[in-house]
């Protein structure tokens, strides 16, 4: 079982799963230099998910940063490496869908990398389908992006 509730950008668990991530991929692409655009902050992403296991324990993350009217990109979603494969990436996917729903949005977007395959594995397989890098992502031959229409 699994539960997703909307958290603060700044509560403990929070911090500490968006570091956890940001340690992963420094180590995947060998630097802390990986993500171009403007870092997403609590003004930027002002919904913020954490996912929570049986016993409570914070074991995934995702957010919501709004670009358009109708359209929002999914940041910061990430699943700590003991809670991969069991469900805890979709429910935080869809979690984002229904409050992104909530929201009026029609369009999620999103960035992931280029050494991150599972992560590419994962969001065609949830529906995503790959489009042209957008905005910051322009150009950044690190970045693979992806939309969805939300029904």
């Amino acid at each position: 079982m699994v539960l997703v509730d909307q958290e603060p950008w700044e509560s403990t668990d929070a911090v500490r799963l968006r570091e956890a991530q940001r340690v992963e991929l420094d180590a995947r692409y060998g630097n802390d230099n990986h993500e171009p655009g403007e870092e997403p902050t609590a003004a930027s992403v002002p919904v913020f998910l954490v996912a929570r296991d049986a016993d409570g324990t914070a074991v995934g993350c995702g957010g919501l940063r709004p670009l358009t009217p109708d359209s929002a990109e999914i940041k910061r979603m990430y699943v700590i490496p003991a809670a991969r494969g069991t469900g805890v990436a979709v429910a935080i996917l869809r979690a984002l869908e229904h409050q992104a729903r909530e929201l009026g949005v029609r369009t999620l977007l999103l960035e992931t990398g280029t050494a991150q395959p599972e992560a590419m594995r994962f969001y065609e397989r949830e529906g995503y389908h790959r489009i042209d890098n957008f905005g910051p992502y322009r150009g950044a031959p690190l970045s693979i992006c992806y939309a969805r229409d939300l029904p």
